[in-house]
């Protein structure tokens, strides 16, 4: 039996340009019906590694291999990268939703505690994530309050766990979706 819509969140007629507070509720509004993909990006400074939470990353280019990832300035984990110039991504599996949680908060090298990891490419590397990409930076571009990191992936590592989504404030993952015949 098909789940029937959720009834569409009032309406205000779309906000007033003189009321920046209510824009960025309604785009943050908008934004939560956007299914996006979960990573923790990483990166080692002084031996110690850091890590947060991103849903903002996506593919940019296949030749050469490059993606894109956003950071709010305000980032611990950006001034890493800034200092080395390479960063991990880590795609979530679908049962890791508390790891995301997790590295979404501040603690800086204490997010780490009891999470296990493994140095790859000078990165850490999450174990049983759904994907691992290692990056070195190829640019840095101003957005709005994030910086948005160019990467160009020098290494790929494939795996089979469904992916770890945030859609409508919510956890999930990717399910196929089968045609049926009309």
């Amino acid at each position: 039996m098909a789940r029937s819509p959720d009834p569409p969140p009032q309406r205000r007629g779309g906000a007033d340009p003189d009321e920046p507070a209510l824009l960025q509720d309604d785009f943050r509004e908008v934004m939560a019906h956007v299914c996006t993909p979960v990573a923790v990006v990483t990166a080692m400074s002084n031996g110690l590694p850091h890590g947060t939470t991103v849903s903002a990353f996506a593919s940019l280019s296949m030749d050469p291999p490059m993606i894109l990832v956003s950071l709010s300035r305000s980032s611990d984990l950006l001034a890493v990268v800034r200092a080395t110039r390479c960063f991990g991504v880590n795609m979530l599996a679908s049962e890791q939703s508390a790891l995301a949680v997790g590295f979404a908060r501040k603690g800086g090298t204490d997010k780490f505690n009891g999470v296990p990891w493994q140095p790859e490419g000078d990165v850490p590397r999450i174990p049983d994530a759904a994907g691992f990409l290692v990056c070195r930076v190829s640019r840095l571009v101003e957005g709005g309050d994030h910086i948005i990191l160019l990467g160009e992936v020098v290494s790929a590592h494939p795996e089979r766990a469904r992916p770890l989504t945030y859609h409508r404030r919510a956890f999930g993952t990717h399910l196929p979706h089968h045609a049926h015949a009309v």
